[in-house]
């Protein structure tokens, strides 16, 4: 890895349901078991329900680090994790956002709905915009991400992002290997910081 950071924490994006799919909630606890044997804690947004559960579950049940990080708005309606390492409650949606991504080293989206594109999208943005170099991987079980990964290569082709732009997501349906990517992952070559962190 050389002068890359250790992977400590990885902040995992996903669904507050479980999808159709029972290969959805496999991937998860997969994700949870490889990331424990690979010393790696888990940061997520705090609920209790869907794929949220099972991944922090499945980091629970091998001892691992878990820190969640949700708003007070949501407490009750996503039933916050009463188990976890530390839960740590927060004013707004902005503030959970920002509070994930400084505990994280890197960042991994699971199959989820709009709440899992927006963290997505916005970690993405902030990696474009130079605000940090940190990993980021696309969970893509059973082919859930296909379609986004086709529009992502349609904006490329039609100039709205560029090429090293498309190479900060990382892309398996295998949690292992993801994860490996990851962890061997250098970071790219700086990107210029368009704005600083109090602008956004």
């Amino acid at each position: 890895m050389g002068d890359t950071p250790s992977i400590k924490r990885i902040c995992v994006f996903c669904g507050s349901r479980r999808g159709a799919r029972p290969e959805y909630t496999a991937t998860a606890r997969q994700l949870g078991k490889v990331m424990v044997s690979q010393g790696i804690g888990l940061v997520y947004g705090g609920g209790s329900i869907g794929l949220m559960r099972e991944i922090a579950d499945a980091v629970l049940r091998e001892k691992g680090e878990v820190i969640g990080v949700i708003p007070h708005a949501l407490v009750s309606k996503e039933f916050a994790h009463a188990g976890l390492t530390e839960l740590r409650v927060v004013s707004s949606m902005h503030e959970r956002k920002a509070m994930m991504a400084e505990l994280s080293d890197a960042f991994i989206a699971m199959p989820g709905g709009f709440g899992t594109f927006d963290e997505l999208f916005e970690i993405l943005t902030w990696a474009q915009l130079g605000l940090h170099t940190k990993p980021i991987g696309l969970l893509n079980t059973d082919g859930y991400f296909d379609l986004l990964l086709a529009f992502i290569q349609h904006v490329l082709k039609e100039r709205f992002i560029q090429t090293k732009h498309r190479r900060l997501i990382m892309t398996s349906h295998d949690p292992e290997k993801l994860l490996a990517e990851i962890i061997r992952c250098t970071p790219p070559a700086k990107i210029p910081r368009l704005i600083d962190w109090k602008e956004t």
